[in-house]
């Protein structure tokens, strides 16, 4: 299951096959828990955002707005990713408890890193997102990026751990996110796509470095092109 193999105390599974009906039933309600609160967070997310985008020149708002939006946000994106790390949590505990607090708990990683966000944004031009997109891109290639990345696929004791983890291994491309369209529907997908993508299958030379050449030349054409990327320009 997701790619991996797992090992959380007893009873324990490998290649996902549970070996027992309890086994059965936490993976399941775990799961059921996970995705079903990411694919609420999914709808939320996109209808709070729908109109709000004005690409480089988007506006935050209200801290506490931001915030709001922002959880619902790392909820629809990341909590896909961390479905294998939430299992993992749930059948060391034995308890389904454990699926609120480690999810609450790695929420609140992010909402964190949203109140650097908020901190730190403005409204900027298309060359400082083609900037960060290269950054972004630079970022994938570097090995505090395979550490982290590798971590977020190892057994995490909590979900402040883990969310840690997924900080800095997703930090470039939230980055880029922040910078094409912080409020973007369309880039927030793409975002995510890769970073579940991440979360759940191992890395590869072979795809990963195809794409981070991808991310820096997508960088490269924002700085000389700006124009020939839908909406990150606003219409006038």
């Amino acid at each position: 299951m997701f790619g991996t193999e797992w090992t959380v105390g007893e009873p324990n599974f490998r290649g996902g096959t549970p070996t027992n009906a309890r086994t059965i039933a936490l993976i399941a309600a775990a799961s059921i828990a996970t995705v079903g609160l990411a694919a609420v967070s999914w709808v939320v997310a996109i209808h709070e955002m729908n109109g709000m985008n004005m690409g480089v020149e988007s506006g935050l708002g209200s801290l506490g707005l931001f915030l709001v939006l922002w959880v619902w946000m790392m909820a629809a994106m990341m909590l896909p990713g961390a479905l294998p790390a939430v299992v993992r949590s749930t059948l060391a505990s034995r308890r389904m408890l454990s699926v609120p607090l480690f999810v609450a708990s790695y929420l609140a990683v992010w909402t964190v890193a949203g109140l650097a966000v908020y901190a730190l944004y403005r409204p900027h031009p298309t060359v400082a997102a083609g900037a960060v997109t290269i950054a972004a891109g630079i970022y994938e290639l570097t090995p505090p990026k395979r550490h982290f990345r590798r971590r977020c696929h190892e057994a995490v004791s909590s979900g402040l751990g883990f969310g840690f983890y997924c900080v800095g291994s997703s930090i470039g491309l939230m980055a880029m996110l922040v910078a094409l369209g912080v409020m973007s529907i369309i880039w927030m997908v793409a975002v995510a796509v890769l970073i579940v993508g991440q979360k759940l299958l191992p890395a590869k030379s072979a795809i990963d470095v195809p794409l981070a050449l991808a991310i820096i030349g997508f960088g490269i054409l924002i700085v000389i092109a700006p124009s020939s990327v839908p909406g990150l320009i606003p219409p006038m």
